[in-house]
């Protein structure tokens, strides 16, 4: 695209951004009471919208592309928020390394002065280093003109291989099995969604899978793609080879760093901040997939969820106004695979017992993990009162005993219960 000389528009605060810690971060200023503008920035050319259905009601075609706006075309003007779609920043210069004001430059060479900086960058997916990689009939999903690309490639295939065990992968292998076609997940490590569960949830997850039609193989390198023009299977470094029509990578996210760390704030992880999403310079945070913060136990860690992003995003509005956020929420998460609801609270890193409440083969089931003899999290499978139960307890930093959790005799609001008698 050719350059475009213009003057430099002030902006007021930007946000970088346009997915939902970027929309959130913006509502949030007005809900707080900022008057000055707002502008939101975003690469793809249409407006915020919900990326969780991508993976499942979209791909099922139980959602339509207009239903997954976050919000109507009216709002942003109603609320004095400027949306500019399809323009990628490339540059940024600050006025002062101790103040969040400067200059940002799109591709397009469009200048937006700012008085303040969010990013909202999110991140992009890793790539498959192999020979075949670029082969037709290879999908990552991560946009909307993504998902509609996958969604094409799956009506006109029979035989789809997912690599990569994790949340996205199994939700589409879960879809795209209960759609009749022939699904094959490949996972590189021993188990499945290996960075996001316990070994528990892990195993019940690979025979739930399993027992829906999904071939699930663990330890699967894949060495290449085979194919002419278009895939036509997979290559492990075993020697086999997986038949593909269709092909589905889903191996992690690369938080978008590089604008970040044009100005000293990011590392290879993702952009640094502290816990309300201050970087180290005053007037500029950071929200969502790209934030990279450190945890009391864990150390510097990144959290890819919708609800951390809308959280990070209301601390970080907050902290931009010089407000005193609200305290850092316990991280919840959740996956629909088939008919199975995943719900998770907590981070079950550093666990040192686990008590598993109900029977996993009745697919109603909960896994409480404790460090210390403290409940640090819980993991639900289709028990969404377990579930909200534990995760009042978390969040008012309470427990429940070991040695009672595992009795589906008592409902688990018992000892929420009892934690506010004893207050």
């Amino acid at each position: 695209m050719d350059h475009i000389e213009t003057s430099p528009m002030s902006v007021g605060t930007l946000i970088i951004g346009a997915g939902q810690a970027g929309l959130q971060l913006a509502v949030t200023l007005r809900e707080l009471g900022e008057t000055a503008p707002v502008t939101v920035v975003g690469g793809e050319s249409r407006p915020p919208y919900q990326r969780p259905p991508l993976s499942k009601a979209f791909l099922s075609g139980k959602a339509e592309e207009h239903e997954l706006a976050l919000r109507g075309a009216d709002y942003y003007a109603a609320n004095d928020i400027t949306l500019i779609c399809g323009e990628w920043v490339e540059t940024i210069e600050l006025d002062d390394d101790a103040a969040g004001s400067g200059e940002a430059v799109t591709r397009s060479g469009r200048t937006l002065a700012f008085d303040r900086l969010a990013f909202t960058v999110g991140g992009t997916p890793r790539r498959m280093r192999v020979h075949g990689a670029e082969l037709a009939g290879i999908h990552y999903l991560r946009t909307l003109d993504d998902a509609v690309a996958l969604k094409g490639s799956l009506d006109d295939a029979s035989r789809a291989v997912v690599v990569g065990g994790g949340f996205v992968g199994l939700e589409i292998a879960a879809a795209a099995t209960a759609s009749g076609k022939d699904v094959t997940v490949l996972e590189a490590q021993d188990r499945l969604m290996a960075r996001a569960v316990a070994p528990e949830m892990s195993r019940f997850y690979a025979d739930a899978h399993q027992r829906r039609g999904t071939h699930i193989v663990l330890d699967a390198a894949v060495s290449g793609f085979r194919g002419t023009d278009r895939v036509s299977g997979v290559e492990l470094a075993d020697g086999r080879v997986i038949e593909a029509d269709v092909v589905i990578v889903g191996i992690g996210l690369i938080a978008h760093a590089e604008l970040a760390a044009s100005v000293g704030l990011a590392s290879d992880r993702g952009i640094d901040v502290d816990a309300v999403g201050r970087t180290r310079i005053p007037g500029i945070v950071a929200a969502g997939d790209c934030a990279v913060t450190s945890h009391p136990v864990h150390g510097p860690i990144r959290l890819e969820s919708v609800p951390n992003a809308i959280a990070q995003a209301k601390a970080a509005a907050a902290a931009l106004m010089g407000l005193e956020p609200d305290a850092t929420a316990v991280p919840w998460f959740w996956s629909d695979q088939a008919d199975l609801k995943l719900q998770m609270a907590g981070l079950t890193m550093g666990h040192d017992h686990v008590v598993v409440r109900g029977d996993p083969d009745s697919e109603h089931f909960s896994a409480l993990y404790y460090r210390d003899g403290e409940l640090v999290s819980i993991e639900s499978v289709n028990s969404p009162r377990d579930y909200m139960a534990a995760r009042r307890i978390l969040e008012a930093g309470g427990n429940i005993p070991p040695e009672a959790a595992g009795d589906t005799d008592i409902p688990l609001k018992t000892h929420l219960a009892r934690m506010h008698l004893t207050r």
